[in-house]
């Protein structure tokens, strides 16, 4: 399958890294088609690895992942097009975090909306699942990497049917279905969005960031 990565971080290039290793074919996709970090990671990722700007990467994708930082995601995405989007799965795992202030970050989007919601009213042709944006790059490639008890993930999206698709991606991540709790529509990406204040907390008092939530049910 063919896969755009939008977003040449070291999150992007996590996820372009596993996807390439597991046999697809990847366009990393950043503002401009000529990038240095993408050149890198494509000269380390072999064959299947391809770079380009947004809009390249996205109409070359069967699937899209915004991987960019959640305060510039809806001017990538417009960079991309919505035409490239038009009918695509689209796994959002960026959060709108907000750093003008310094660290801790807030967020710029809270309470009564979510980025997640944004991008999808603003493509409204584009299927948005909202996922992997709860725990470290390092962790949504590779859950086993936590090696006491399982632990959970969070989908939220609107399109059943590109939930189901997004499942079997995750599946081949490492991600046990049973683990990932399907919230419902993409509203309730306001709730995995608000988590990240309290993750920031913890990785610092944990200095770590290899942890995750485990939900816990009685019965």
């Amino acid at each position: 399958m063919k896969f755009a990565v939008l977003g040449t971080g070291i999150v992007g290039q996590t996820i372009g890294s596993k996807l390439t290793s597991l046999g697809h074919e990847v366009r990393l996709g950043g503002r401009e088609a000529v990038n240095a970090k993408a050149q890198d990671w494509v000269a380390s990722a072999g064959a299947r690895a391809s770079y380009g700007n947004f809009r390249q990467a996205a109409g070359f994708g069967e699937i899209v992942i915004n991987a960019t930082a959640g305060g510039v995601s809806l001017q990538a995405l417009q960079a991309a097009g919505a035409e490239a989007l038009a009918g695509k799965v689209l796994i959002d795992i960026a959060n709108p975090l907000d750093f003008s202030h310094g660290m801790p970050p807030t967020l710029s989007v809270v309470n009564t909306d979510s980025l997640g919601e944004q991008i999808q009213r603003a493509f409204p042709q584009t299927r948005v699942v909202k996922t992997l944006n709860t725990l470290s790059c390092k962790l949504m490639v590779n859950p086993g990497a936590v090696a006491l008890g399982e632990h959970n993930l969070f989908i939220s999206g609107n399109d059943a049917p590109a939930k189901a698709q997004v499942l079997d991606v995750l599946a081949q991540f490492g991600w046990d279905k049973a683990r990932v709790i399907d919230l419902g529509d993409i509203s309730t990406a306001r709730g995995t969005e608000q988590l990240l204040p309290i993750w920031i907390r913890l990785w610092g008092a944990l200095g770590t960031d290899l942890f995750n939530f485990k939900v816990v049910r009685a019965g």
